[in-house]
């Protein structure tokens, strides 16, 4: 059996993808931006590992060689999508791969204001023209969000976010590698087909505070904030400007409801439904939780 290649293997789509198909006894090859101990880990299970960038087009090149089918995703928080989509698409023609799963997201689309969601309904293109068979799929906003947000509650009992009263139905990276698995495992009848992708409940940000507050055993507050007043809180934290454009225009896309629905594709593309937001802030608790001074972990080292 052809090994399958998953790139962003260390990431949160990719490391449950490769989870999912090892279970299945796939062979995988993991494109990683740098060996850790995250890498080493999944060397340990029997994953080939191959380091490289996705802008480095012969490192592409080759990690595709020998590989049937793959899993392709680029970070959102920096640009260069379109130069690595088109690299990858190249190498994918020259190697002869056989189907493509491509990361994309909800608010793809030709008239997005976000550069980087424009950016993947361009890459999108890219990958169909290639002739390689392509399922693009578009998750909404990942349950992942909260960790963007852990440290406020976890210290402050609140977290600000710019989506005012908007609802979505947060999807788990988890669940989310569980669907790469199985189309990569059984590209054929997926091929050409794109997949929007919710969790099992539209939520408002009230609501998963009141989820927090259920699971942590102490109040903690959702704050609304100004979309233009958000973007200058993360501009204080560190964030780059390429980053803080999208998040600014998909959080008015978010109010507009381009994120809102939900559908059964998780449940009919693995035999499982999607985890409840409950159910992740559950087995993700440790992050929301304070440490208590006197605990080793608070302890200055």
């Amino acid at each position: 059996m052809k090994k399958v290649l998953i790139t962003g293997a260390t990431g949160a789509t990719g490391s449950n993808a490769i989870k999912q198909l090892l279970e299945l006894k796939v062979p995988v090859r993991a494109l990683v931006h740098k060996v850790d101990e995250r890498s080493e880990k999944l060397s340990a299970q029997g994953v080939e590992i191959v380091q490289g960038d996705l802008t480095d087009f012969e490192t592409v090149n080759e990690a595709l060689q020998g590989i049937i089918t793959a899993y392709f995703v680029f970070p959102v928080r920096v640009p260069g999508v379109l130069e690595a989509t088109a690299f990858f698409a190249q190498a994918a023609i020259e190697q002869g791969l056989g189907a493509i799963v491509n990361m994309s997201q909800i608010s793809a689309r030709r008239i997005a204001k976000s550069h980087a969601a424009q950016n993947h309904w361009i890459a999108e293109r890219l990958l169909d023209r290639s002739g390689i068979p392509v399922t693009h799929l578009r998750p909404t906003f990942f349950a992942e969000w909260l960790m963007y947000v852990s440290e406020s509650i976890r210290e402050k009992d609140r977290f600000p976010l710019p989506f005012a009263d908007a609802r979505y139905a947060p999807i788990a990276a988890e669940d989310q590698g569980r669907v790469i698995a199985a189309i990569l495992h059984n590209p054929a009848e997926h091929a050409g087909k794109t997949y929007p992708l919710y969790g099992p409940k539209e939520l408002t940000q009230y609501e998963i505070a009141d989820i927090l507050t259920q699971v942590l055993g102490r109040k903690i507050t959702y704050v609304p904030v100004e979309i233009e007043a958000f973007s200058e809180l993360w501009k204080e934290l560190g964030y780059s400007p390429y980053i803080r454009q999208h998040i600014s225009a998909v959080a008015q896309d978010c109010r507009d409801g381009v994120f809102s629905g939900t559908n059964d594709l998780v449940e009919k593309l693995t035999g499982q439904k999607p985890m409840p937001m409950l159910d992740y802030i559950a087995k993700n608790k440790a992050a929301f939780v304070r440490q208590q001074a006197d605990s080793p972990e608070a302890r200055p080292r």
